[in-house]
């Protein structure tokens, strides 16, 4: 009888656990496809699929609210600041009054949600990426923890020069769709990301990769590592001939983004 309450308690604790998770994953979606306020049709079925696919989570009240809410919010096209936080108060509201995560661990799914968002139509443009910028500077907080210190280093470079070539559309795509839950997607083209990832590759810097060529290439280290100093990795890539850039600039062959030991370092590849 005790084994059986147990379980019972286990799956109370799971569904509410994963229902506040859904709402810290929506705020984000909401943010993400909002960050320049336009709405298109791939969008908007992004977000009415997402919560559908989510339903199980939600009571049916809630279900309810929440899609008249957004039915409302979405019909012009545009979605407001307000309209915006309008969302965001009910998902705060609807939040259960355990709470299953401390402030790092829901807005890293608040950030998944923003990366989904962004992703939502399969164009990505320069605006959405100074929001998510933006985003990344006013939570500060979220330093030290994958995949946050990547993704600064990654939008700095791109932005470097105001736009988003062809090769950093793919980079972003890619490093995008490691953090959201292609389950719930209905317009992320899965085979172009598939393609994508097999001429953009993401590889441990710890790892052996037969695949780099390090003579003759222009290598750039940022972020953090507690596995090796900055001037032992210069001198380990300069003493098998590759060239060490203090730099990120846009002719660099590998980005060596370090994430302070949290997780294995990473390296994205030009190709």
């Amino acid at each position: 009888m005790k084994k059986e309450y147990d379980d019972f308690e286990f799956r109370k604790f799971t569904k509410k656990s994963e229902f506040d998770k859904a709402l810290h994953t929506l705020e984000g979606l909401i943010n993400g496809i909002g960050i320049d306020s336009k709405l298109n049709k791939k969008e908007i079925n992004e977000i009415e699929h997402w919560i559908k696919n989510s339903d199980r989570l939600f009571e049916k009240t809630i279900y309810q609210e929440l899609l008249e809410t957004l039915k409302l919010a979405l019909t012009d096209g545009i979605l407001t600041e307000e309209e915006k936080k309008d969302i965001v108060w009910i998902c705060k509201r609807f939040k259960t009054e355990n709470k299953f995560y401390d402030i790092i661990t829901s807005d890293l799914q608040r950030l998944q949600g923003i990366l989904h968002g962004i992703l939502a139509d399969g164009k990505l443009n320069v605006n959405e990426i100074q929001g998510l910028k933006s985003w990344l500077f006013e939570n500060e907080h979220l330093k030290g923890t994958y995949p946050y210190d990547e993704l600064c280093s990654l939008i700095l470079m791109v932005l470097k020069d105001g736009k988003i070539d062809s090769n950093e559309d793919k980079i972003l795509k890619v490093f995008f769709s490691e953090f959201i839950d292609l389950n719930k997607t209905k317009n992320i083209d899965l085979k172009e990301i598939e393609k994508f990832k097999k001429e953009i590759t993401i590889k441990g810097i710890c790892s052996l990769d037969p695949d780099i060529q390090i003579k003759g290439k222009k290598f750039c280290f940022t972020g953090a590592s507690v596995k090796a100093k900055r001037s032992d990795i210069k001198n380990i890539i300069e003493v098998k001939g590759g060239v060490f850039i203090d730099n990120i600039r846009k002719d660099l062959d590998f980005l060596i983004i370090g994430s302070g030991g949290k997780v294995t370092s990473k390296i994205f590849r030009k190709m």
